[in-house]
């Protein structure tokens, strides 16, 4: 149940929207308080706050809160006649601000927000200046998952300010939530904000320190931070957006892949406890009984996709190694099934890490030999030496057919990796459907940067002939210069994306744009080949890919996230994995087991 609590200077009233789609997904704000008592974390775009999300962080109960300005007969609202500002009052908080001004020049209206760390709600302090008889109106727009009625009590009075207090109580039921919102209205917006802050400026006070980018390094881990159920703790979604209305949960699921994206940057940034709780969800909620795990998951562990991706069997494998989790429980009911697993159906997925083809993919394979290295050191620590030669077996077998599978030669030339062939002959010309739009292209037309897993992975060294002549052709091919740096399209043709006139993306009319963890992982991999100043370059590019609120999109193009995923965790996770590599002159979560095995 949900309450809304309001007590304003202006007229208040109530109205609820009839809006079926959801708001874009290019958030430029995200917050939640540090403490698992509230249970509620909002998004805000387009100056007005966008999603609310309670009990989970995979729920929205609103899709859309603003304000209507009403000036006689004319009506007006915060989303299409006011110009949006935004400002980060506190850069060590999750607090933010957002500055309408009336695009006739009538009115400002500013708002800040946080939540109560104590309870299920969420503090807007609102300040409207105008110099006319305007009224304010709530319009607001409930999430189809929200089936509890809005509960408001208003207060009127004419204060010259015309400042107000707007709470938004959650429970069980409506009674709670009108508790709820009343014991949060009645600490006062300044003592909650204190409050709320400081635990945020606790969390920031233990993170590393940085040659560069301090804040922006900050609101990465801030967001990584957020971004946890406060319930099913470990569970941390990819991004609190629906990209272009599409699917049945948007990306407010848990993908083991991003998963262990996100671990790994906890383990970077030293919080090795935040890590192991990931890893805990993935074993004892993910995993499925045969040892694999789904391609993703609300919250609570219940399967959304139905694809299996083996990158994400063998990464939980590497994260394990990496935390040191080789207990003899852990290994047999959690890292035996999974390489094993990995032995039998490998090395081809039945879909990439793009989410989209089957075949033999040299990311997806690099992550199944990495896995089950890391899966033969863990074995061989609790003496299961057969199972240690069968997985290292396996691995060697891969790691040396990984170029027959997947580089195609050609006329002769010396060859370039491609991002996926359907069967294990990369020469024979196979037709492959680009799942995003309609097009069908010689396989061997088709490039993505995921080979540099093999790199980052410990597999290939980072001058290893063969890489670097594909990243020739990928710099050729899929990078454009930004005003920023560098950035890169995930492959040539890609269609994941909104048009090319900036609307929704329907499954076959969009145009590519360029990933912003892309630029990361080409930093890794050149502070693989000892070039960090190109690193640096790289970390910078990620962070003019940044908005307004600091938050890392899934895609750049323009100056514009164009309607992506934003914050993605994932692009969140690299940058601060990317900067922690460069501080430690080392790419800090490649395998070091993997990287003995194979090193050159």
């Amino acid at each position: 149940m949900m309450g809304l609590m309001i007590v304003c200077a202006t007229q208040v009233v109530m109205a609820q929207g009839t809006n079926a789609h959801w708001p874009t997904a290019a958030k430029d704000g995200f917050g939640t308080s540090t403490t698992l008592a509230s249970k509620v974390w909002f998004t805000l775009a387009n100056g007005v706050m966008t999603e609310v999300f309670y009990p989970r962080v995979d729920l929205p109960s609103i899709r859309t809160l603003q304000f209507q300005i009403v000036t006689g007969t004319k009506i007006e609202n915060e989303i299409d006649d006011t110009v949006h500002g935004l400002e980060l009052p506190d850069q060590a908080s999750l607090t933010f601000r957002q500055i309408n001004r009336a695009k006739s020049g009538a009115y400002k209206i500013t708002k800040t927000y946080i939540t109560d760390p104590r309870r299920s709600s969420v503090l807007i302090h609102v300040d409207f200046d105008t110099q006319t008889d305007a009224q304010l109106h709530v319009l607001f727009d409930l999430s189809p998952n929200d089936k509890a009625a809005l509960v408001s009590t208003c207060g009127v009075a004419k204060l010259r300010q015309r400042q107000c207090t707007f709470v938004l109580g959650f429970a069980d039921t409506r009674a709670q939530a009108r508790a709820t919102a009343r014991a949060s209205l009645a600490r006062g917006f300044a003592a909650v904000k204190r409050e709320y802050e400081a635990g945020w400026e606790r969390y920031v006070a233990t993170l590393p320190r940085i040659a560069k980018h301090q804040p922006q390094f900050n609101m990465a881990a801030m967001v990584l931070k957020g971004l946890e159920d406060k319930t099913y703790r470990g569970a941390v979604i990819a991004s609190p957006s629906t990209p272009w209305n599409g699917g049945p949960s948007g990306y407010h699921a848990v993908w083991a892949r991003d998963l262990y994206q996100v671990a790994t940057a906890f383990a970077a940034l030293g919080d090795r406890a935040t890590a192991n709780r990931l890893l805990d969800y993935l074993f004892n909620v993910q995993q499925k009984s045969d040892g694999s795990f789904p391609q993703n998951s609300w919250v609570d562990g219940r399967p959304i996709g139905q694809g299996l991706q083996m990158d994400e069997v063998g990464l939980p494998l590497v994260l394990a190694y990496q935390l040191q989790r080789n207990d003899r429980l852990t290994w047999l009911k959690h890292i035996k099934p999974a390489a094993d697993f990995i032995v039998r159906r490998g090395p081809r997925t039945e879909q990439d890490r793009w989410e989209e083809k089957p075949g033999y993919s040299p990311a997806t394979i690099a992550a199944e030999i990495a896995g089950l290295v890391c899966a033969a050191d863990i074995a061989t620590t609790n003496g299961n030496r057969a199972a240690a030669k069968s997985y290292l077996h396996t691995a060697d077998e891969w790691a040396g057919k990984v170029e027959q599978w997947t580089v195609t030669r050609g006329d002769g030339g010396s060859g370039y990796y491609l991002r996926i062939t359907e069967n294990n002959d990369p020469n024979d010309g196979a037709k492959l459907e680009i799942n995003s739009s309609t097009l069908v292209v010689d396989e061997r037309k088709i490039l993505d940067a995921g080979f540099l897993e093999l790199v980052r992975l410990g597999i290939k060294p980072a001058n290893d002939a063969l890489i670097v002549e594909s990243l020739k052709l990928i710099d050729q091919l899929i990078k454009v210069e930004t005003p920023y740096g560098a950035g890169w399209y995930r492959y040539n043709h890609d269609a994941y994306g909104a048009t090319a006139n900036g609307g929704d993306y329907d499954g076959r009319n969009g145009v590519g744009r360029l990933w912003t963890l892309l630029t990361g992982e080409r930093g890794e991999y050149d502070v693989a080949r000892g070039n960090l100043d190109s690193a640096r370059k790289r970390l910078d590019t990620m962070a003019g890919f940044a908005n307004s609120g600091s938050m890392l999109p899934e895609q750049w193009w323009e100056g514009s996230e164009t309607g992506s995923a934003t914050p993605l965790a994932w692009s969140m996770a690299q940058f601060i994995r990317l900067a922690m590599s460069i501080e430690k002159g080392r790419n800090v979560e490649m395998p070091r087991v993997v990287l003995e095995r194979y090193e050159r």
